[in-house]
């Protein structure tokens, strides 16, 4: 009975709490057959996407051994990073290539463009002689005229009969205003200037005009000289050319000579047809006034670097304009305006020059002429 009690006791007695120990109890439904399926098919793809991915990360490893005992080094290179390798070894072969190409292309161009350039200066080294020796024989056939004329005028003077009427030769060459033949030789003008084919063109049309001259004066002194033969009579007068005084040309227009002297160097070829003479030389002695030959303005007073020296330019107008070089001293200045037979400077031999004389230019919108007509 007690017993019996003592148990209910027991069962009645709360039971005695532990601290910190919680009872949980989960109860999981039983799995059907599908479930346990799909995820053993789950578990499969898991398996073969590792796989996969073991597969595409696969390593390549590059062995160096050396001949001897050393160590021997791997190089362990993943597939992308050598097919990225690859890739640009093969982008810079073709980088190299098409440079290569381009590089020879360039230097058989470069070639072919040298060997062009050196046969046009061979055709042009083979003009320039072919245009010198053809000046050379202008100024040849010019000497020869001169000569001519000069024999002309002995003739003339030792029968008596008038001067040519063309005043001395086509040139210039040996004409003096001043009786003073073969005492200065003063020659320049602006530096060496190599002739061009309009040089020995005009050049080659003064000789044909020459010839011409030559020949009706020739002809005419042929006549007169029978005239003389048939009526004996006095022979006409001989007049030097010099400074024309009182002349009825306009005073704008470039007449006479510039200073007293004689013409040592004629305008056009020479030197053995090696230069082009743009003017005429009147050499005497240092400090010959020189003087204007017509009205005008000075448009230079000064010092030329081309070879002319001290030099002074005149504008006539009308595209007409006459220079003169080498001066000693020069005593008008730009600007002035100076008339017909004022002195604008003094003979000397600066610049380009080797003695005393005036360089002497007539010049038509820019285009020197032969200045012998207009003395």
């Amino acid at each position: 009975m007690a017993k019996s009690e003592e148990q209910k006791a027991q069962k009645a007695a709360p039971a005695p709490e532990q601290e910190g120990v919680t009872e949980q109890t989960t109860v999981m439904a039983p799995l059907s057959d599908e479930a346990v399926k799909a995820a053993a098919e789950a578990e499969k793809a898991k398996d073969t996407k590792k796989k996969k991915a073991k597969k595409k990360q696969t390593i390549y490893t590059i062995k160096l051994i050396p001949d001897d005992d050393g160590d021997t080094k791997s190089i362990r290179l993943s597939e992308r990073v050598l097919k990225y390798g690859i890739a640009s070894v093969a982008a810079g072969a073709l980088l190299f290539v098409g440079a290569f190409s381009y590089s020879v292309y360039s230097t058989f161009a470069n070639q072919n463009g040298a060997a062009e350039i050196h046969e046009l200066r061979e055709v042009n080294n083979i003009q320039q002689e072919q245009l010198l020796q053809l000046s050379k024989k202008a100024n040849a056939l010019q000497d020869e005229i001169d000569q001519l004329t000069q024999l002309e005028s002995d003739l003339r003077r030792m029968s008596g009969a008038s001067p040519a009427q063309d005043d001395g030769s086509g040139d210039g060459s040996g004409l003096t205003n001043d009786g003073t033949s073969g005492q200065h030789d003063g020659q320049g003008g602006p530096y060496a200037q190599q002739p061009s084919l309009d040089n020995v063109s005009e050049a080659l049309d003064n000789v044909a005009k020459d010839i011409e001259k030559r020949r009706a004066s020739l002809l005419a002194l042929q006549e007169e000289l029978k005239a003389q033969q048939e009526s004996m009579g006095t022979p006409g007068m001989v007049s030097l050319p010099g400074l024309l005084v009182g002349s009825t040309v306009s005073v704008t227009t470039p007449t006479g000579w510039p200073a007293r002297g004689e013409v040592s160097s004629p305008y056009g070829l020479r030197w053995n047809g090696s230069d082009f003479h743009p003017g005429i030389d009147i050499a005497n002695d240092m400090g010959t006034p020189i003087v204007a030959t017509a009205d005008g303005t000075v448009t230079t007073a000064g010092w030329n670097a081309g070879g002319y020296g001290n030099m002074v330019d005149i504008d006539h107008g009308n595209g007409v304009t006459t220079r003169y070089g080498h001066a000693m001293q020069v005593v008008v200045s730009a600007g002035q305006h100076v008339r017909r037979g004022q002195i604008i400077a003094y003979m000397g031999s600066t610049g380009f020059s080797t003695g005393p004389h005036v360089h002497y230019e007539v010049r038509i919108n820019g285009q020197a002429v032969n200045p012998v007509s207009y003395l």
